[in-house]
C-alpha cells in the first residue's frame, strides 16, 4: 500500500464512520479539485453510488465554466444535488458590488448554509478541507463539532484518541467531518492524475488577452478569485510547479486577505 492508497483508505474509513453515525448527512461540493476527489472516493466507499445529498451553496457569482461542470457532473455521477442560494440576502442587495468580501462570504455562503441545514435537518457535513490549505484549517479535528449558532470553538476542541470521534449532536448542532484533513495539495493532484478524475479546466494554464499564461489554484466567486501566473497546462506540470512555488494556494482568494485573521473569523462563524 503506497502513500495515496493509505490516504484514500483513511478518507473512505472516515466517510463510512460518518454515514454510520449520522442518519442525516450531506456533502458540500464546490466543484473544485478537492471536492471532486472527495466525490470520487464517496463513490468508492459506497459501491459506486453517493448515498447522501450533495450540496452546492450558490452565491450567484459562480464562473460559467463551473456551472457547466456542475450540470455535467450531476448527470455523470447521478447525484442528488441540492442547490442553495440566500435569496433573502440577495434581495437586500448583498453582493460584491456594494459590500466587502468578508460580509458577502458570510451572507451568501455561511448564512445560506445555515438556512439549508435548518431546512433539511442535516446533522453532519462531509467536507473537503485540508490542514495544509490554511493555518486556521490546520486546527480542525476529523469530526469537528459546531454549536447551534454554527460557531466553532477552535480553542477548545475534543481529543480524538484511538479514533474516538464526536458523533453526538444536540438540537441545532452539527459536526463537520473533515475526510481530507491529512491530504496536501500535491497529494490531491497526484490522486486526480492516478484516478483520472474529471475536474474543471480552469485549473490548467491558458493565455490571457495580455499574452501571459495564468491558471487558477483555487476556485471561488469570480469577482474575488484571481488566476496566478503559471505555464502549467498538464497535471504533471502542476505537480512540478507545486514542488517549488512559494505562492500560497489561496493567494487568489480576496476574502482571505481582506483583513487580519479574516479566515479565522469567517470559520469561527461557520464558514467552510
Amino acid at each position: 500500500m503506497d502513500h495515496l492508497d493509505r490516504l484514500e483508505s483513511q478518507t473512505i474509513y472516515i466517510m463510512r464512520e460518518a454515514y454510520h453515525a449520522f442518519p442525516k448527512l450531506a456533502m458540500p461540493w464546490s466543484m473544485g479539485k478537492d471536492s471532486n476527489a472527495l466525490l470520487w472516493m464517496a463513490q468508492k466507499a459506497f459501491c459506486g453510488k453517493v448515498p447522501f445529498p450533495v450540496l452546492h451553496v450558490d452565491t450567484t457569482y459562480e464562473f460559467p465554466e463551473m456551472l457547466e461542470f456542475r450540470a455535467w457532473a450531476v448527470g455523470h455521477y447521478g447525484l442528488d444535488l441540492v442547490v442553495k442560494i440566500n435569496e433573502e440576502a440577495r434581495a437586500r442587495g448583498v453582493g460584491y458590488e456594494t459590500h466587502d468580501p468578508v460580509t458577502v462570504t458570510h451572507e451568501l455562503k455561511t448564512v445560506a448554509l445555515q438556512q439549508v441545514m435548518a431546512e433539511r435537518g442535516w446533522q453532519a457535513l462531509i467536507t473537503g478541507i485540508r490542514r495544509d490549505e490554511d493555518s486556521t484549517r490546520a486546527k480542525e479535528r476529523y469530526f469537528s463539532p459546531r454549536n447551534a449558532d454554527f460557531e466553532w470553538d477552535y480553542k477548545d476542541q475534543p481529543p480524538e484518541f484511538w479514533n474516538q470521534f464526536t458523533t453526538k449532536v444536540g438540537p441545532g448542532e452539527h459536526v463537520r467531518v473533515q475526510a481530507l484533513l491529512d491530504w496536501t495539495e500535491i497529494d490531491v493532484w497526484r490522486y486526480i492524475q492516478r484516478e483520472e478524475i474529471p475536474i474543471p479546466k480552469m485549473y490548467f494554464a491558458r493565455r490571457g488577452e495580455d499574452g501571459k499564461m495564468r491558471r487558477f489554484r483555487s476556485l471561488g466567486c469570480w469577482p474575488i478569485t484571481h488566476a496566478v501566473e503559471s505555464a502549467a497546462s498538464t497535471i504533471d506540470e502542476i505537480i512540478e510547479e507545486l514542488r517549488t512555488t512559494k505562492v500560497p494556494e489561496r493567494a487568489g482568494r480576496a476574502q482571505d486577505h481582506y483583513e487580519r485573521n479574516a479566515m479565522q473569523k469567517l470559520r469561527a462563524k461557520g464558514f467552510m
